[in-house]
């Protein structure tokens, strides 16, 4: 068992294993691989399904080979670990071993960007959104409820495409159904906010009193294009990117749905200039990223004037 693996399963978490679990007895061409992380929470599974439930130890880059190799097969596999041991570690076999190879696969990670400061920088990984988005053909869902997790974790094992599931420990207080494209949450006239995931409740407490629309993203990659063009012509296009991860991540494709709409860009999110040595709580970590609802508030008040 690695630090972090304490059996305190978020919930988030939760519903990801029982649903998997459920659908290997429903699809055998699933099939699981994992390197120790929540390895016990399949033991069932593995008992009843031995060659589709894969355990490889702590040997992250040989869990996405072994993946690779299940694809090649036919098979639709699902690696699941830390972001950082998921995204970061095995990085080169994620380019090789399924991008390269043309394979499907379906990355699911806990940990997010800091959910769990306490175990140190090992277990945080701010940049995974970044990794995954410099190969291309990837699906990024980052959901903020864990409501939204199985539909769009039943989306990403029916296809046949490369898919990351970033789950987090942090939720907002509603969730969102299914969508092809953003979600218009309230109208303003000043501006778009654009929140991806679990931040959504921060940036409505940040905005409560702001003249702005509010989207919110459970899916980030592909990009909605054409909802971000459609909610910055019916305001002020002064876009404000808000996501929990690495600060403008998404910048590009804002840049991109824009490109003939004259704009202002904000980019919010963890930052790129500074590691910060701390450990902590999630919401401390927030407050020295600006990304506590004070924070956020401050940026765009400021970018707003």
């Amino acid at each position: 068992m690695k630090q972090g693996d304490t059996g305190q399963d978020a919930a988030m978490r939760v519903v990801f294993v029982q649903a998997l679990n459920k659908a290997l007895a429903q699809d055998a061409r699933l099939a699981v691989v994992t390197a120790d992380i929540s390895a016990a929470a399949f033991d069932e599974s593995r008992e009843r399904f031995p060659d589709r439930v894969v355990n490889v130890g702590i040997r992250e880059q040989a869990m996405i080979g072994v993946a690779g190799g299940l694809a090649l097969t036919g098979m639709r596999p699902v690696v699941h670990s830390y972001a950082p041991f998921l995204v970061e570690r095995p990085y080169e076999q994620i380019k090789l071993d399924l991008g390269h190879q043309d394979v499907g696969a379906v990355l699911v990670s806990i940990g997010g960007s800091y959910d769990d400061p306490a175990w140190g920088r090992t277990h945080q990984s701010p940049a995974d959104v970044t990794l995954i988005d410099s190969l291309p053909g990837w699906t990024v869902h980052v959901p903020g409820h864990p409501a939204e997790v199985e539909p769009l974790l039943e989306q990403a094992l029916s296809g046949d495409g490369l898919v990351y599931l970033r789950l987090s420990t942090r939720v907002n207080r509603t969730p969102f159904g299914p969508s092809d494209g953003f979600t218009v949450v309230r109208s303003g006239s000043r501006g778009v906010v654009l929140a991806v995931g679990p931040i959504l409740d921060q940036v409505l407490a940040a905005v409560s009193g702001v003249d702005v629309t509010v989207l919110y993203a459970s899916t980030i990659r592909p990009f909605d294009h054409a909802g971000l063009l459609a909610a910055a012509r019916s305001a002020v296009p002064n876009i404000v990117l808000v996501e929990p991860y690495l600060r403008g991540t998404s910048a590009h494709e804002v840049s991109l749905a824009l490109a003939d709409v004259p704009h202002r860009l904000l980019a919010l999110g963890v930052d790129r200039d500074e590691e910060k040595r701390a450990y902590g709580t999630a919401p401390d970590h927030d407050r020295l990223h600006g990304l506590d609802p004070a924070g956020i508030a401050r940026a765009v008040n400021a970018f707003l004037g």
